[in-house]
């Protein structure tokens, strides 16, 4: 996810700004160079571990996915608590609309981050009591776009392998290619690289290979990210028409959008989640299901199979085809232009 709550816009308050701020530097301040900590005597063997593979990731980000890594993630920072921040949205409900605020350099954006849980709820209840659906969630990584040098978080950290290669390509991603404005594109862009990416580096770095538990592990949750942009694709293309009927009035489309929820929902349970390889989604079914919480999904999972459809995929480059996509987003007004449609998991 990219970080936007360093940003004063026209919509923060100045007590937001300075709050984030103050968060934000307490973060950058306790950074620590990632090769003293491996070699401290009271670093424990899990955590030495991690961190190495964590090294490890960020090269094969900059040598073998040619991403623009900088600085960041040569530092580590342990955290106070396992969150690194709240992350609100809210949407329009009888439109899939988010309520977007803006900030210099990334422009308009669809959450806010908050490194105060009272705070987010306190904004989370004003922003319900003006009629918005809102979604509001917890995250443990972040991206501040190379203007500063992100430290590898202990709340990323504490991931499974598998993730934490994942989430370190995804926000390194954000480095690489970042279209202001385009945050559908964005973020479902660093999840199929996030995603392809980890696959990559645990099927072929060394003592790894296709046959490697890690590498088959990559490789299924790849495979049940794909299928679960296809479903909520799915669901997001049936609840346009309702929103999109000029014949029915807002509380019919209220009503109308509920039975869309209840038939995915329980075609979620019976079709999608049986053919579930490594990952769970158990947040869909256990999140209460409303434009803010679809619109949050969106985001990540928009059109992920058809970033398999890229010419520099024919060669099995990932390499190629994320230059492919860095330069051609500056072609098009809508950066999944460049995409073919129809491929399935």
């Amino acid at each position: 996810m990219v970080a936007v709550t360093l940003w004063q816009g026209t919509a923060c308050s100045p007590i937001y700004v300075i709050k984030a701020g103050w968060a934000e530097a307490k973060i950058l301040r306790a950074r620590q160079p990632i090769p003293e900590v491996i070699l401290a005597p009271d670093t424990d063997e899990r955590t030495r571990g991690k961190l190495t593979l964590a090294r490890e990731a960020r090269e094969f980000a900059m040598n073998g996915l040619g991403l623009d890594v900088g600085d960041s993630y040569t530092t580590y920072t342990e955290l106070e608590s396992d969150t690194l921040a709240m992350v609100l949205s809210a949407a329009y409900r009888d439109r899939l609309q988010s309520r977007t605020w803006w900030f210099p350099v990334v422009g308009h954006v669809p959450y806010r981050g908050f490194f105060s849980l009272d705070d987010a709820l306190d904004e989370q209840r004003n922003l319900e009591d003006e009629g918005f659906d809102t979604y509001l969630r917890p995250t443990a990584a972040f991206s501040t776009l190379g203007w500063f040098s992100d430290p590898l978080l202990s709340t990323v950290v504490r991931y499974d392998e598998v993730e934490l290669v994942t989430t370190i390509i995804h926000e390194l991603s954000h480095n690489h290619l970042f279209v202001p404005g385009h945050v559908r594109f964005n973020e479902s862009f660093a999840s199929w690289v996030g995603r392809t990416g980890a696959a990559e580096f645990f099927c072929t770095r060394p003592g790894g290979g296709p046959d490697t538990v890690w590498c088959n592990r990559a490789r299924d949750r790849w495979h049940d990210v794909k299928l679960f942009s296809v479903f909520i694709d799915g669901l997001v293309a049936e609840l346009e028409g309702v929103y999109g009927d000029t014949a029915t009035t807002a509380s019919e489309k209220l009503i109308g959008r509920e039975a869309v929820f209840d038939r995915h929902v329980r075609a979620f349970r019976e079709e999608v989640r049986p053919r579930l390889r490594a990952l769970t989604f158990s947040g869909f079914e256990a999140t209460p299901l409303n434009n803010a919480t679809l619109l949050s999904r969106m985001r990540y999972y928009h059109r992920l199979p058809d970033f398999e459809t890229l010419p520099g995929r024919s060669n099995d480059s990932l390499r190629e085809a994320i230059e492919e996509l860095r330069s051609g987003v500056t072609t098009v007004a809508d950066p999944f232009e460049l995409l073919s449609a129809g491929n399935t998991p």
